[in-house]
């Protein structure tokens, strides 16, 4: 490939702007859980506007994710990520002004439309830049930012929403002007335009087709943001038109020359199993970690501060486990290490929903969270190593582009499916209280020590709930893992 984008002397440039980047889209998925109940109270947001705030996002970002990877190619990686950049900027900008829920869903859409241009821009332009002997230490240069701003953003985020009230989750879009002012600025003035490939074709319909069956679909399980849970009729019109879509979407891939999703990699059984185990892990992750900081903050009382650090093992012994996980793949397989960790972290889900009415921060949600950093850091890259060795070597791109919109659709899915088991658990559980205006993930004043003691008692079930779930979804995982996935024998000793 030629190296046209940046000079030897330029290179540091794109990996600095890709970087910045990726810290962007990293900060806004990692602090917003945690920023989630400041909004919740300094908007009056109800729960099912908090799940469009997450959702609005997730579902541009997992529809058009792979048509901003193949826009790359047909505009120019720096067109591109660089249009990206100001679309997420932009939007980043509304997020952090806006002056109802409202405005901040429609925000996040449009930050999550530009995420998806930007985020495979950030390291397809790095290796474009740099010649393939020198890619290795760039990525990894990337690769160790990126884990650094995941692990330092949520604590960030925690200690600012501590020290400064309620209206400082919009420190955590406005971030964002800065960051992406530098990187465009390195981008256009430090890095050369690419040569786009003219004769690509996108697939605009199919993304079109992807974006309205999933948004069908959320809004028959989330509704319209009122309080009351979607009635029966409207699950059944809306998911049910969403179903169709899918369908339609499936079969116009099948039969269109330039497909986003090439169905044909799902004839084969590592692939296939490959991103089922992802859809089910990750739903069960997104879930727990979109109404953990929730049910901690707004149930219990918790500080943002003390809950960003309860969080911080996952972040850590991923990062340090990750090396380690990859290199032992290539000795068993990916099958014995991702079934061993999808068993270790629906242990941890488990033991979530056990310990849930203890409401102890550093013997109860620590230790899990330490856990369940331990069975995704045996996950994640022997994962990327079965998706990427189950295909050709000349579809390991769109292969991998695939699995990272599974793993986003999945994030979405589970936001809007469990928000009806949190919604209906926390209702029934109130009993007699529910007539009082008490609403999971939120304080509630002038309640009597009974009142009280119901609402926490409501919060704790619905969070266990969600904990048992994620926790079979898990163990599904191992199982498609270990049926589906490559397993080596150890080689005999002498």
């Amino acid at each position: 490939m030629s190296q046209d984008i940046a000079a030897p002397q330029s290179r540091h440039f794109v990996l600095i702007a890709a970087i910045l980047a990726s810290s962007m889209g990293f900060i806004d998925g990692s602090v917003i859980s945690i920023a989630i109940p400041a909004i919740r109270a300094d908007l009056g947001a109800t729960l099912a506007d908090a799940q469009w705030i997450s959702n609005g996002y997730l579902l541009f970002l997992s529809a058009l994710i792979l048509l901003g990877g193949a826009a790359g190619d047909r505009f120019g990686l720096r067109t591109t990520f660089g249009w990206g950049i100001v679309v997420f900027v932009l939007a980043s900008m509304v997020c952090a002004l806006a002056p109802s829920p409202l405005v901040l869903v429609v925000a996040r859409a449009v930050q999550g439309a530009g995420a998806a241009f930007m985020v495979p821009g950030s390291l397809a332009i790095i290796a474009k830049a740099y010649p393939r002997e020198e890619r290795g230490k760039a990525i990894g240069i990337w690769a160790a930012a990126s884990s650094l701003t995941s692990i330092a953003g949520p604590i960030i985020g925690g200690f600012v929403l501590t020290a400064f009230g309620d209206w400082s989750w919009r420190l955590v879009f406005a971030i964002n002007l800065p960051l992406g002012g530098i990187a465009l600025a390195l981008l256009w003035f430090k890095v050369n335009a690419d040569r786009p490939e003219a004769g690509r074709r996108l697939d605009v319909a199919g993304a079109a087709l992807a974006t309205l069956a999933l948004a069908l679909i959320a809004y028959g399980l989330t509704g319209d943001g009122s309080e009351s849970t979607p009635g029966l009729l409207h699950m059944a019109a809306f998911v049910g038109a969403g179903l169709v879509l899918g369908v339609v979407f499936a079969v116009w891939e099948a039969r269109t020359a330039s497909p986003m999703l090439p169905l044909r990699l799902f004839a084969n059984k590592a692939f296939s199993g490959a991103n089922g185990l992802t859809f089910a892990l990750y739903f069960a992750l997104g879930g727990a970690m979109f109404f953990l900081p929730m049910t901690m903050i707004g149930g219990w009382g918790v500080t943002p501060a003390n809950v960003s650090l309860a969080l911080l093992p996952m972040g850590v012994l991923l990062t340090v486990l990750s090396s380690f996980s990859g290199r032992w793949a290539d000795m068993v397989g990916p099958a014995p290490l991702i079934a061993l960790g999808s068993l270790i972290v629906a242990a941890a889900f488990a033991l979530l929903g056990i310990t849930t009415p203890l409401h102890n921060v550093w013997f109860a949600v620590l230790p899990c969270v330490a856990l369940l950093g331990l069975g995704m850091g045996l996950v994640v890259s022997p994962l990327s190593t079965a998706v990427m060795t189950s295909v050709a070597d000349h579809d390991t791109g769109v292969a991998s582009g695939v699995n990272n919109a599974v793993a986003r659709v999945a994030g979405l899915m589970a936001v809007a499916l469990l928000g009806l088991v949190v919604a209906s658990v926390f209702e029934r559980a109130l009993g007699s209280a529910a007539e009082l205006p008490i609403f999971f993930g939120l304080p509630a004043s002038g309640l009597t020590e009974t009142e009280e003691a119901m609402r926490l008692s409501a919060t704790d079930a619905a969070f266990a709930a969600i904990a048992y779930v994620t926790a079979g979804l898990s163990l599904l995982s191992a199982v498609i893992a270990w049926l589906t996935l490559e397993r080596k024998d150890l080689p005999a000793r002498a």
